[in-house]
């Protein structure tokens, strides 16, 4: 049964669609499933699909063939220009989707391209919300992920019950706003990397034992949500992405890199995320760029000849 907007959301009656299945978006997936919901996927790599498939999700051919089986569709990609072509482009979503249907977008991407979404939604009677999310992959796999939505406000508390599957939702404002509140969360994230990996250096050098260092810290200032989702890892060299740190270049990129047309009074000058960004395009540079963004200790280890 069909339950566009405002039909009220329940797992009886919703269709929800999914396109991203990597490591955040199967585990946000996964919780959809566990509340009840039917779902119908996409992924480029369809054996990415594989996990989902087994818990009872439908494999579709295209975003369209999605769009047609679906009310709310998620997605959770890796760039802006991902998030046009499945959305936007003649095979996309907006292609398929019956009116009153939404779009929830989760991936980081630009607030401009949210914008461009909202009106191009609306414009086919349909809805679009911007919710990238915070808390890497712990976050997706305890359903404790902090979402930043923005868009049509009643429509992202008709959306609720599915945000609360996936972790908190804060309604950020207009069209974009949510996207732009990542790209601010990314700015403090990668600011708390960099402090983190450059003292975890800093003890190491100075004769210290580093585990024993951050939990002498821990409860202090210094003490973050990114020492205890990353701390460990970084002191056992474990690099697994929840996000890879090219997409830390990304998301900085798109708070520090001043492009052609952007008023003047919207240029923000940001110098400390202009040099975390150079930093982890270190990693990039290095061959990291599919590590996780904590991985960026690596990049202070070998400035300073430290570690392997």
């Amino acid at each position: 049964m069909e339950t566009p907007y405002p039909t009220p959301i329940t797992p009886a009656q919703t269709r929800i669609g999914w396109i991203g299945v990597g490591v955040m978006g199967a585990s946000m997936a996964t919780h959809l499933i566990s509340a009840g919901y039917t779902l119908t996927i996409y992924a480029r790599n369809p054996s990415k699909a594989l996990p989902l498939q087994s818990l009872g999700a439908f494999l579709a051919d295209s975003p369209r063939d999605v769009a047609t089986r679906s009310d709310v569709i998620f997605t959770m990609v890796g760039h802006p220009s991902d998030v046009r072509s499945i959305v936007l482009g003649p095979n996309g979503i907006l292609s398929g989707l019956n009116p009153g249907g939404a779009i929830v977008d989760t991936t980081s991407s630009h607030p401009a391209l949210a914008r461009e979404i909202f009106n191009a939604a609306r414009g086919r009677d349909c809805w679009a919300i911007d919710a990238p999310v915070s808390g890497g992959d712990i976050g997706a796999r305890d359903g404790k992920l902090a979402i930043f939505a923005g868009g049509d406000h009643g429509v992202v508390e008709w959306l609720r019950p599915l945000f609360d599957c996936m972790g908190k939702v804060t309604y950020m404002g207009k069209a974009g706003s949510g996207q732009s509140c990542k790209i601010a969360n990314q700015i403090l994230v990668g600011s708390n990397l960099l402090g983190l990996s450059e003292g975890m250096v800093f003890a190491e050098r100075a004769g210290l034992d580093v585990r024993q260092f951050v939990d002498a810290v821990r409860a202090g200032a210094a003490g973050s949500m990114v020492m205890e989702l990353f701390g460990e890892r970084m002191i056992g060299k474990d690099f697994r992405p929840g996000g890879f740190a090219e997409y830390m270049v990304k998301d900085l990129g798109m708070g520090v890199d001043v492009v052609e047309g952007v008023e003047d009074e919207k240029v923000v000058v940001l110098p400390g995320a202009a040099q975390c960004k150079q930093l982890f395009s270190g990693m990039v540079a290095n061959g990291d760029g599919h590590l996780g963004g904590q991985g960026l200790i690596s990049v202070i280890q070998r400035i300073n000849g430290v570690g392997s």
